[in-house]
């Protein structure tokens, strides 16, 4: 199976700092905005652009701090992050569709509040609006995430990216988890990036999303086992988005995107063309 850098296009545009974002791209029709989470960037996307990149125009960014786009010193916000995803929208000439995982999310649901006439639909993923009421990131994931400015980055990749995964489920896949680690460590995350990331993230997870109401089409996917954005918080999504759809993935975790690519790949195409006809 070929690599999605090899079934990809590679941009960059500038952000209104000048912060050059980069992105992968694959496939025509409607343009599908894929936003990744923290620490993370778009080879975490590599079975959406390997399989919806077959039916509709795909595009990954790398946040600013990941993957190949500029690492600028903090602080950041979620908000900064969210005008990035808007300046890698306007590579396509209208709104998009946006999917956002985890942080992703967090930029996904705040582009939405912030620029509503760029989003067509929004899925988030494996996420949550914050603020009160939303249950946080666990302990035992704060602590192992603790080690990111003491250790390189390979070792903190290796030591702390099974937890984003169902337990077990590294055990059960040690060839694709390594495949996955490898693609992570092509453009790894400085210790610096990622907590500037990180405090961005938490400062979202304690004052919520902007204040607003979302009018487009809204599907919400979460995992039962999710060991970093718990899944209560699907719920609590569910609150602040009622007329959101709601897929619930019985056994997977954070990841679940990669771990269910195929269920995940339908619910966002049947979303996207729902969303589509409404237009």
């Amino acid at each position: 199976m070929k690599g999605y850098v090899d079934q990809t296009t590679a941009g960059a545009v500038r952000a209104d700092d000048g912060t050059r974002l980069a992105y992968r791209e694959k496939g025509t029709g409607e343009p599908i905005l894929f936003v990744p989470g923290l620490g993370y960037a778009s080879w975490s996307w590599e079975p959406q652009l390997e399989q919806l990149g077959d039916r509709a125009r795909v595009i990954a960014m790398d946040n600013r701090g990941t993957g190949t786009s500029d690492a600028p010193p903090g602080p950041y916000t979620i908000e900064t992050m969210a005008e990035d995803a808007l300046a890698v929208s306007r590579v396509v000439p209208g709104p998009v569709h946006v999917v956002g995982a985890s942080m992703g999310g967090y930029i996904a649901l705040t582009l939405a509040l912030r620029h509503p006439n760029v989003v067509t639909s929004l899925t988030l993923i494996s996420t949550t609006s914050g603020g009160p009421g939303c249950t946080p990131v666990p302990d035992a994931t704060l602590e192992a995430w603790a080690t990111s400015d003491r250790v390189s980055p390979q070792e903190y990749a290796r030591a702390t990216m099974p937890l984003s995964f169902a337990p077990g489920w590294t055990t059960r896949h040690p060839a694709e988890f390594e495949r996955l680690l490898r693609m992570r460590l092509e453009h790894p995350t400085s210790s610096r990036a990622w907590a500037a990331q990180f405090a961005a993230a938490a400062a979202y997870l304690e004052a919520g999303a902007p204040e607003g109401e979302v009018d487009v089409p809204v599907l919400i996917v979460h995992g039962t086992e999710d060991r970093v954005v718990p899944y209560a918080n699907m719920a609590h999504l569910a609150r602040r988005l009622p007329s959101a759809t709601r897929l619930t993935l019985p056994g997977a975790g954070h990841l679940c995107w990669i771990e269910e690519a195929d269920r995940v790949n339908q619910a966002i195409e049947a979303h996207v063309l729902s969303s589509s006809a409404k237009d």
